[in-house]
């Protein structure tokens, strides 16, 4: 059964302003292995990433009912399977979740189901 469904859509470029206001913006959004990844990537990438990372993380909150506040940005994390897609790898929440990223031009859509485990 399905718990949760939530969708955010971002821009890269306000992720870019926040980033280049604030040096230690992508490790309040980023767990250290999700830092770790981010470092490795070049600077055009790294944006789409961090962008991607904060929608999905945003997306999950919707998706959980509780928004970013209650639920913090480094309490979720979300690294890539063997075959390259995102996955949550740490969560509060226990069932099945299901994300899917998407960039397009200056926009980054994450949405996020999240379903009770049988």
């Amino acid at each position: 059964m399905i718990i949760g469904h939530g969708i955010d859509l971002q821009t890269i470029s306000a992720v870019q302003r926040a980033f280049e206001r604030n040096s230690r913006f992508a490790q309040k959004v980023l767990t250290k292995r999700e830092f770790a990844i981010f470092s490795q990537l070049k600077a055009k990438r790294q944006l789409e990433y961090l962008a991607g990372r904060w929608a999905a993380k945003e997306a999950f909150a919707k998706a959980y009912g509780s928004g970013i506040g209650k639920l913090r940005f480094l309490d979720l994390e979300i690294l890539s399977n063997s075959k390259g897609a995102p996955v949550f790898t740490c969560s509060p929440f226990e069932g099945n979740i299901f994300v899917s990223i998407s960039h397009s031009g200056d926009f980054v859509e994450a949405s996020v189901i999240l379903e009770e485990k049988l």
